[in-house]
């Protein structure tokens, strides 16, 4: 009697283990409940009181390690490097500005209906991309679309024509320095060189309250592990297999029946939406947003925190944006003419010598440490 040979895939990994789960909850009070105590309720004399500045430094850093997530599961996971990653964190920004210069009302300079930029140009009335930005339902909507179809249409053309390595990277930074020399212009409606600023309000509440922005830090660190918890889900699966597959041996995947194009332009546009959400939720922490945020520096830095922390790995790229963004908040008060030296030496540093990151150093002396004991 013959025996048919069935073949098994091996089981999907957990989502999280139970140290891992633990870490996660850890950090899930510390956003939720340790940060609020501190800011709000213990008084500021006392040296366990969190200030009002590291509210929003780390707001917005971890803003920058959505970003940061976002860069891992493109390029750490899916071997694509993109050096225009500002630009889907602009145009989040972007759509959330819209809506905050809507709720200022008449409450600005000239006490017009119209933003105070567009009342200086002599507009008369507000452009047709415009006429949604005072609905925060539709605000949130675009906050995705926006990024997911710029994403969407440039990636698509650009994986149909099998555009890869250093030449996808050189692409995508001109896609991002073409889109910053559209925003610096007056006539396209976003405010020219200076953006948009002087926000007060965010859902008819004032914004500039120490409550509204303990709760802006909030939601932010909730979206920050949510986002985590989504990736980690993406990457444990079997379309993150196919995605590794994809960054080791694309002409395989091939071979294997598989079409690389579907699975790169999905990961490329959820990337996209992750940093446009990063955006939307720095602009009312930061309290302003400009065409210098899709600089080309600004794009590169985000690679430069995937690589600190250790491609492949997703906790990794959280935890270099924290490192380098950390010694940035502190070099620029320090040694700000030193600021960008630092960031080229660590980056080639990284490179030569640390290619997997600081979570990939760590892991190695952990082994080591283990196989000595």
């Amino acid at each position: 009697m013959n025996k048919t040979a069935t073949f098994q895939l091996p089981a999907a990994p957990a989502l999280l283990t139970r140290k891992a789960w633990t870490a996660f909850l850890l950090c899930l009070l510390t956003v939720g409940v340790l940060a609020p105590v501190l800011n709000l309720l213990v008084p500021e004399g006392s040296a366990l009181h969190m200030s009002d500045f590291a509210v929003a430094l780390l707001g917005k850093i971890m803003c920058y390690a959505i970003c940061a997530l976002a860069m891992d599961l493109i390029w750490g996971y899916t071997g694509i490097l993109s050096l225009g990653h500002g630009l889907f964190f602009a145009l989040g920004g972007y759509v959330m500005g819209m809506y905050l210069m809507r709720q200022i009302g008449s409450d600005g300079q000239y006490q017009s209906a119209l933003p105070d930029f567009m009342v200086f140009l002599d507009w008369k009335e507000l452009p047709w991309f415009w006429q949604l930005s005072d609905s925060f339902a539709a605000t949130l909507v675009l906050i995705v679309l926006v990024p997911g179809v710029v994403a969407g249409v440039f990636g698509y053309f650009a994986f149909r024509s099998r555009i890869k390595g250093v030449y996808f990277s050189i692409i995508t930074q001109a896609m991002t320095y073409a889109a910053l020399l559209l925003f610096f212009r007056n006539e396209t409606g976003f405010g020219g060189n200076n953006g948009f600023t002087d926000f007060k309000r965010i859902l008819g509440m004032p914004l500039a309250t120490p409550g509204m922005r303990m709760v802006l830090f909030v939601l932010t660190g909730l979206t920050l592990l949510a986002c985590f918890l989504f990736a980690r889900w993406l990457v444990t699966s079997k379309y993150g297999r196919v995605l590794q597959a994809i960054r080791d041996a694309e002409t395989r995947v091939m071979f294997s029946g598989y079409s690389p194009l579907p699975y790169k332009l999905s990961i490329w546009v959820i990337s996209a939406v992750m940093c446009g959400i990063a955006g939307a939720l720095y602009v009312p922490q930061v309290g302003i947003i400009n065409p210098g945020e899709m600089s080309a520096a600004n794009s590169i830095e985000i690679a430069v925190w995937a690589a600190v922390g250790g491609r492949g790995t997703l906790i990794g790229p959280i935890v270099g944006a924290f490192l380098v963004n950390g010694a940035k908040s502190w070099l620029t008060v320090t040694a700000p003419e030193y600021w960008l030296y630092f960031l080229g030496a660590l980056f080639i540093g990284v490179t030569l010598y640390l290619p997997h990151g600081v979570t990939g150093l760590l892991a190695k002396f952990k082994t080591q440490k283990g196989g000595a004991a």
